[in-house]
């Protein structure tokens, strides 16, 4: 009888500690994207990377991803990103885009739903860091967390140079896209 009461004692001990252990704080991608359109009056140009990397501290309402230039793919020519990448992007001298920063807005984590946010950072593109806010989704289904956003970033707010004879080939504000899918880290 002794043996059964500590048994069953140890087991409640191990339940309750089990339970009350804190949710994840740490979310890492386990999906993530991002696309850009440049949309021209002589050329569309659109490019995805699906390297996007990145973490959300949940406790802290902190983000941090990156984004290597040189993992866009889908240009209209391999011509085309050749320039994206030695003209434009410089990708040998500044190789990710990086955003960094916290989430304004309530989400709790531990409920399903779709919270509207706005982040607000440093994005760092071409070496060029500026402090952005930007509207986000933020999407919770059990313990995976989606992050999703469209927004524009200016060619001239980061030093890229467009030459004048593709002036009309290149917008001055591109349209980015991001989606990523987060999950606890282990």
């Amino acid at each position: 009888m002794y043996m059964m009461k500590r048994l069953l004692f140890l087991s409640v001990l191990i339940l309750t500690l089990v339970a009350a252990r804190p949710a994840a704080e740490l979310f890492k991608t386990s999906r993530g994207s991002v696309s850009f359109s440049s949309e021209a009056p002589m050329e569309i140009i659109m490019a995805k990377s699906t390297k996007l990397v990145g973490l959300i501290n949940t406790s802290k309402n902190s983000f941090a991803f990156q984004v290597a230039v040189i993992s866009f793919e889908g240009f209209n020519s391999e011509l085309q990103r050749e320039h994206f990448n030695e003209n434009y992007m410089e990708s040998t001298k500044f190789p990710k885009v990086k955003f960094v920063g916290k989430i304004d807005g309530d989400v709790d984590y531990d409920k399903n739903g779709t919270y509207p946010v706005k982040v607000q950072g440093k994005l760092n593109v071409h070496g060029i860091i500026k402090e952005r806010e930007i509207s986000a989704a933020i999407t919770i289904i059990g313990k995976m967390i989606t992050i999703k956003s469209e927004f524009e970033v200016s060619l001239e707010d980061h030093d890229i140079k467009i030459p004048t004879i593709v002036n009309q080939k290149l917008a001055k504000v591109i349209t980015c896209k991001v989606q990523a899918e987060l999950a606890p880290k282990n």
